[in-house]
């Protein structure tokens, strides 16, 4: 088992080092150790520049976030984006999350059963208050239609902030799955939660999202001529079980199939690629090329 020297930095406030999962999918096909000299830093958009500028090794850029990689500070990348650039891999999000083979929907899936439990008609969880798009959606739904329940920080209508995301959306019809912005491949937890807890997914961020997820499971906001388009099928399908039970019955995935490019093996092989390049670190190339100089 070849070891891998290996450190974090610039995550999001928590992150643990030797539990996460960049971390544990290594793990399970390197002996990796944590070292403050390492040979490889993955590194995130949540901290300094100042902090990742004492790495001289090769770093690996990752972002969930809707960023870009910067090449000349990163040898390899894991982003959100499309790109032919063989040292850059798409990892949206949602790839990350535990619960991937989750949404592949059994043979004995009882839609009939998912439908009993919900008893509410539309979820809202969100943070961030900036989504100008999403928050004008909220209420445009809620004073077109019926109450949405608004459990987040923003726009918050319960009483409190929801401390299970989860168990809080069961009981919904419908959930608004807004991304805080929209950009070609930017996919983040939204969509894949609602999926997750058998709620239709309202959804609007990633213009290309239909690529990621089957388009008869969800509602796309691009699909629309107009929010007022989108909220007329709203209501349409909130009041036609037959048609609800439809969204619901569809595979989520493509053929009901896992995305290969977020299974774990597919992933571990670009990681193969990395550890397998003999490179000099972008680190290095510039002060190298400092030294030729002169």
């Amino acid at each position: 088992m070849r070891t891998i020297k290996l450190d974090f930095c610039n995550f999001w406030k928590g992150f643990n080092k030797t539990n996460n999962y960049f971390y544990n999918l290594l793990a399970g096909r390197y002996k990796v150790t944590i070292s403050d000299s390492p040979d490889y830093l993955i590194y995130s958009c949540f901290g300094s520049s100042k902090e990742l500028l004492r790495y001289k090794c090769i770093r690996i850029f990752y972002a969930g976030e809707n960023r870009r990689a910067n090449f000349r500070e990163c040898d390899y990348a894991f982003t959100c984006d499309y790109s032919d650039n063989p040292n850059h891999y798409r990892l949206p999000l949602y790839a990350l999350d535990k619960d991937l083979y989750a949404l592949v929907k059994p043979r004995n899936f009882d839609v009939d059963a998912i439908i009993r439990q919900k008893t509410k008609f539309c979820s809202f969880l969100v943070s961030n208050p900036f989504g100008a798009i999403r928050n004008r959606f909220f209420n445009k739904l809620c004073n077109r239609y019926k109450r949405v329940d608004s459990g987040g920080l923003v726009l918050n209508n319960i009483g409190s902030r929801v401390k299970d995301k989860l168990a809080f959306m069961r009981d919904y019809k419908f959930n608004i799955a807004f991304e805080n912005s929209s950009y070609p491949g930017y996919t983040t937890e939204k969509i894949f939660e609602a999926m997750l807890t058998s709620c239709l997914p309202i959804y609007w961020g990633n213009p290309l999202i239909q690529r990621d997820f089957n388009p008869r499971s969800f509602l796309n906001y691009f699909d629309f001529t107009s929010e007022e388009a989108l909220i007329e099928e709203i209501i349409r399908i909130d009041n036609d079980d037959n048609l609800y039970r439809e969204y619901l019955s569809q595979p989520c995935y493509h053929n009901n199939e896992v995305n290969d490019f977020i299974k774990p093996e597919y992933v571990l092989r670009q990681f193969d690629y990395i550890f397998g390049n003999d490179r000099v670190p972008v680190a290095q190339q510039k002060k190298k090329r400092l030294l030729l100089h002169f």
